[in-house]
């Protein structure tokens, strides 16, 4: 059987394509900026030394980061407002669910930084007067977020591709949007190409750039 393949019909719901990318890269950079402040906080409490608040921390970076994203945005829009007694708007379901998620694997990423640095230098530090504040500042973030950054930059880029999930509880974003699409052209194969060349259009310089941080921070080690 020769498939004949017809982009023609697909091609005139282009605008519902282009807002789906929007919005796929709406939540993306939602949820990436709201991540990081989760990431650092939860970072902090992981660090500090109160047991109480690294045990949460720990306990919250385990939930979100040994059950599928599908599963937490399904939780999130569908049983977490049994729980508080009111609907949720699946917007906000998708943009809290991301955000928590991701900011559980960058705070892992902060840590991870900032304890590689050798403790020999906050000790030099001390040495000389700063406070943990000053030698936090000064001398550990600025070469742990060195090491930080390509862990960084690969799990934002992971972070684009999960968006694609915010289509089961009906956010309008790209993946959505061909659903749309093949609904009313029932060109599944053009459909779904389509989504899968425009992610490709946005994630390939993205994975490029990456690679390109790494390498440039290799050399400069």
């Amino acid at each position: 059987m020769t498939y004949t393949w017809d982009f023609h019909s697909v091609w005139q719901y282009r605008d519902l394509f282009m807002w789906g990318l929007w919005i796929s890269v709406v939540y993306t950079v939602g949820s990436i900026v709201l991540g990081i402040l989760i990431g650092f906080l939860t970072c902090a409490m992981r660090l500090s030394g109160w047991r109480i608040l690294s045990f949460i921390a720990r306990v919250y970076q385990e939930i979100f980061r040994c059950t599928p994203l599908l599963v937490q945005l399904l939780w999130f829009y569908y049983a977490f407002p049994l729980l508080i007694g009111a609907s949720i708007d699946n917007r906000v379901a998708a943009l809290l669910t991301l955000s928590l998620y991701v900011g559980a694997f960058y705070a892992e990423i902060f840590r991870g930084g900032i304890v590689s640095i050798d403790k020999g230098q906050r000790e030099a530090a001390a040495a000389i007067g700063m406070s943990s504040w000053q030698a936090m500042h000064r001398i550990i973030l600025p070469q742990a977020l060195k090491r930080m950054l390509p862990s960084f930059i690969n799990q934002s880029v992971i972070q684009f591709k999960n968006t694609s999930l915010v289509s089961v509880i009906s956010v309008a974003d790209l993946a959505y949007m061909a659903a749309v699409v093949n609904g009313q052209t029932y060109r599944p194969l053009e459909s779904y190409t389509f989504m899968a060349v425009l992610y490709i259009a946005l994630l390939l310089p993205m994975t490029q750039i990456a690679d390109w941080v790494e390498k440039r921070l290799r050399v400069s080690d």
